[in-house]
Order: structure tokens, then sequence, then C-alpha cells
């Protein structure tokens, strides 16, 4: 057994002004109740972090951060998108803390959970998943999207775990592993599996939101879907070799076939097959583009080699730098 960790609640926040005041008393509830079961030092604490709100968010967090040393905060400069803000909190907490857990301002995550996340790090893991039991209090189509969300990035080569999203427990060895992942196309839950040690599981029910209007669409859903898997996978590209493959063969055995047509008369003078191959080709041909494109702009990106977020203001006096 591991002795009590230094622990950091990491909690990025993007106008969270109508639901930080709610869940903030319960992320320090849950500290305390770790703190009086000697589960956790004393000083541990939570992180929230501003990622760039354009309501009251970051004065609340200088507001709790002045009235109560159980919390810190940090601002990014702009608003980076939530893996970025994530990703900065971790790094914050980095060399501060044994452990980090991650989670969500809107109070959805069941926060009671965290317990055994911290009983599962006591026992020797360095990574614990928080995935969710089932989809029951979800919508139909919500479902039916969250899943297909999985599928997909599972069929696509993208190592992750199914039902989980950002909360987890990550101690200081895979949080040091994880900053030496540089990438600045961010898609933390297909990274940390790629990370390694000892992982396990907890089961949690998730709630409806506390407070506010959830932040993730279906757009943006679908645009992490893409971010994870062109990320993280070269399959993509290889499934364009092989459908390139597949039309050419098909390209030869139309040849033959017209050849032989040809040769014994039977050719006849239409413009519906020629337009149908026309078209099926250059759709090919788009799509095709659209993906190596998709992969180009990332390599475009990475070379860049620009910081994925910059701190600009501190509830702490620090004299490290990004």
């Amino acid at each position: 057994m591991r002795k009590p960790p230094v622990l950091a609640i990491v909690i990025p926040c993007y106008n969270e002004e109508e639901v930080l005041p709610i869940t903030s008393g319960l992320f320090k509830a849950e500290l305390e109740d770790l703190v009086a079961k000697g589960k956790v030092d004393p000083a541990s604490h939570v992180l929230l972090v501003n990622d760039g709100s354009r309501d009251r968010t970051w004065e609340l967090v200088e507001g709790l951060a002045a009235s109560d040393p159980a919390f810190r905060g940090c601002s990014l400069s702009r608003n980076r998108g939530h893996q970025n803000a994530l990703l900065g909190g971790l790094m914050e907490a980095r060399g501060h803390c044994d452990a980090t857990i991650s989670i969500d301002c809107d109070g959805q995550d069941d926060i009671a959970t965290m317990e055994a996340m911290v009983d599962a790090y006591l026992d020797g893991c360095d990574v614990v998943y928080g995935v969710r039991s089932s989809r029951e209090t979800d919508t139909l189509f919500k479902r039916f999207t969250a899943q297909s969300f999985y599928r997909l990035l599972s069929s696509m080569g993208v190592e992750c775990v199914y039902n989980h999203a950002d909360y987890r427990l990550l101690g200081a060895r895979a949080l040091d592993a994880l900053a030496e992942f540089r990438e600045v196309n961010l898609f933390l839950r297909g990274m940390v599996p790629l990370v390694g040690f000892r992982s396990t599981s907890v089961y949690y029910e998730r709630h409806e939101r506390m407070a506010g209007e959830s932040h993730y669409p279906l757009s943006k859903m679908l645009a992490l879907a893409v971010n994870g898997i062109t990320s993280l996978s070269v399959k993509p590209i290889r499934l364009i070799t092989w459908t390139g493959l597949f039309v050419a063969l098909a390209s030869l055995v139309a040849i033959v076939w017209v050849l032989v047509a040809h040769a014994t008369g039977a050719t006849v003078t239409g413009w519906a097959s020629t337009t149908a191959a026309v078209c099926f080709m250059g759709g090919v041909q788009m799509l095709s583009l659209g993906v190596i494109g998709e992969y180009v702009g990332k390599i475009y990106l990475e070379s860049k080699h620009r910081p994925r977020y910059v701190i600009s203001e501190r509830t702490w006096e620090s004299d490290e730098e990004e």
C-alpha cells in the first residue's frame, strides 16, 4: 500500500458561472472526506482551470482561491478548448502533487467515485479510468451517437476505454510520461492508454448537468472523433490505399469487358454508364483528398511547435514558465 497522496483535483472550466458555485462545494466536501478518512494528504487541493471564459468564471475562481486554501486557480490567456485546458491543468499540478483526478465542472460525473479511484491508486495503480456503467439516462439519439463514437474509434485502431471520457486518476509517474507527449493535436482519452503503467477502471452512474448548458454538442463530438482518429491512427490512409486498389481492379475488369464487347460488336452508345463512372471516381478522389488533407493539416500544425496553451494568471506564486 502506498502512503496517502497529495491529490490535485483538476477541473477545466469554460463559461461555468452558473454551475461552479454549486459544484465547487461538492468537490471540496469530497476532498475533506478523503482527508478525514486518511486516504489523501491534507495538502491536497482543487485546481480550477479557466479556459478563456467570457463570463464571470475567472472571478469566481479567484474568489474561491482567496477565501479557501483548498482551491487554486489558473487561467489560460485565451480559449484553447477542453483538451488543452485539461492538459494545462495537469501540467500545472505536475510536480506539486502525487496524483491528479481530472473531472468536468458540471457535476455529471459521480464525485463520490473519487474514493474508489484513490483506493485503486493506494493499491498500486498509476492510471484509474472512470467508466460509465450504463447510458440508461441518455436519450436514444445520444446513446446511439456516443456508442457509435467509441466503436468508430476502435474500428480505426484508436486505443481507448469504452464509455470513458476524461474522468480519471493519474499518478505522478503517469503524469511525467504524459508530459513527454508533445503533439499539438490532443485527444487525451486516446493518449493516456499509450502511457502504459498498471491501470484499472471504476464504474459509476452519470447524472444530469446541475446547471448551465452543455459545451459538447454533436458537432463538437464529431470534431473530437475526427481529431482522435487522425491524431492516433493511420488506418484511414490505409483504407484509401485499399479502396484505390479495389477501384483499380474493378476498372481493369471493366476495360476487359469493354474490349470484348467492342470485338464482338456489342457496344452501345450511351452516356449513363460514363456519367456514373465519372461521378463515382470523382467522389472517391475528393474523399481521398479530404482525408489526406486532414493529415497534412495536422503535420502543418505539429511542425510549427506552437505552445498548446499559455497560462496568463495564477492564484498562487509560481516561477515556472510554460
